[in-house]
């Protein structure tokens, strides 16, 4: 089996994978609508929920992606961990603003229901923002980066259907 080539990082602002904010978008949006309003204090729990399920996935991934890639045999380095949880730092970022606009909303006046359809809303469209991002980071024709929106806007729809269908 050939060694796995050292991956290279291309510069800052020069990144073009934004899988792991994509992810963390659609986790966030998942975990939104599929969290009830029930407890004392439902902004904070789901808040909590928010980060605390971003830092497991977080996590997760670092693991997996580790395990993946790790030669027989081989230890995993500080210094690979540190990449690899770099790398996947993205997921827990994707996460915050989502909990931001939670943690703000009575401030705003909100109710408990309209922060949580506040914090779906952020977490869809930067879903697709991130996918549109990344696809003209990475030179893609504008039909593509437009077929990218698409597609993320749709899985962060049927998250959308679902909340709503559950009347959450």
């Amino acid at each position: 089996m050939p060694e796995r080539a050292e991956r290279t990082s291309l510069p800052k602002g020069r990144r073009t994978d934004y899988a792991g904010a994509i992810y963390g978008s659609l986790l966030a949006a998942s975990v939104v609508a599929t969290a009830g309003t029930a407890g004392e204090y439902p902004r904070f729990q789901l808040v909590l929920l928010l980060v605390i399920t971003g830092l497991v996935f977080w996590a997760t991934h670092v693991y997996a992606r580790l395990a993946g890639e790790r030669l027989v045999g081989q230890p995993w380095s500080w210094r690979e961990i540190r990449r690899v949880g770099a790398d996947e730092w993205s997921i827990v970022e994707a996460v915050t603003l989502p909990a931001a606009a939670l943690a703000v909303s009575p401030l705003l006046g909100m109710s408990v229901g309209a922060a949580f359809w506040l914090a779906l809303g952020i977490a869809v469209a930067q879903q697709v923002v991130w996918a549109c991002l990344g696809a003209v980071r990475a030179g893609a024709s504008r039909r593509l980066v437009i077929a990218e929106g698409v597609a993320n806007l749709t899985f962060g729809l049927i998250i959308v259907a679902a909340k709503a269908l559950l009347k959450h």
